[in-house]
């Protein structure tokens, strides 16, 4: 019993301190879109998976879909404002920077044949978030319809690494083996895309070399 009561303690003093760290840091994760968000949710749902109540893993899916969502929220309307003003703003001129022109036109493209709901799609595919929300600015989206494309969209997000998490909770007995495993397969699924576009260019490269060297 005296173990039992140790083990509800830590955990209530992890809930404490988790959750309102969680929110915290996935808020400002939208914010800036320099914080592993995703890591942040798998390695909250190892934890939670090892813990006693079985609420704890609805506890982080409620908080970091939220957090979420009020963060692309904040930035979304903080874009809005530098898109009415004369001189923009600093969060105006990093969504740019984060939105290379080839992702904006296909963010730009999507958004014209799917509406807002795009938004679902690039909140699950990394570094798909900021050229859609781009796009939405720079099509005068409103703030209550972009709010209607984006909640799906958090929610979809916390729930696919929240699995990520369930996972790597589920193949150790540890939670810190869990989290070291959520945490590289959030790495690697966020990295992939980025490999696979470079592959892309140096193998378009080499068969432009190659068919010059034809031609030659």
């Amino acid at each position: 019993m005296l173990a039992t009561a140790q083990q509800v303690t830590t955990e209530s003093t992890q809930q404490a301190v988790g959750y309102p760290s969680l929110f915290l840091l996935v808020f400002i994760g939208a914010l800036v879109p320099v914080v592993p968000t995703g890591a942040l949710v798998s390695s909250a749902a190892v934890v939670a998976f090892h813990q006693t109540n079985p609420l704890s893993l609805l506890f982080v899916f409620v908080t970091a879909s939220l957090a979420a969502f009020l963060g692309d929220l904040a930035l979304y309307w903080l874009g809005r404002r530098g898109m009415g003003s004369r001189n923009g703003s600093k969060w105006l001129a990093a969504i740019r920077a984060r939105a290379p022109e080839e992702r904006l036109a296909r963010a730009q493209a999507k958004l014209a044949d799917h509406g807002v709901m795009v938004l679902v799609l690039s909140r699950l595919v990394p570094a798909g978030r900021i050229p859609v929300m781009l796009a939405c600015l720079l099509a005068r989206t409103g703030m209550r319809r972009f709010a209607r494309g984006d909640a799906p969209a958090c929610l979809a997000w916390a729930a696919t690494y929240q699995v990520i998490g369930i996972l790597g909770g589920s193949l150790f007995k540890e939670p810190w083996q869990g989290v070291v495993a959520a945490v590289a397969l959030t790495v690697v699924i966020s990295a992939a895309p980025g490999v696979w576009r470079r592959l892309r260019v140096r193998g378009g490269a080499s068969d432009g070399k190659g068919s010059g060297q034809q031609h030659a």
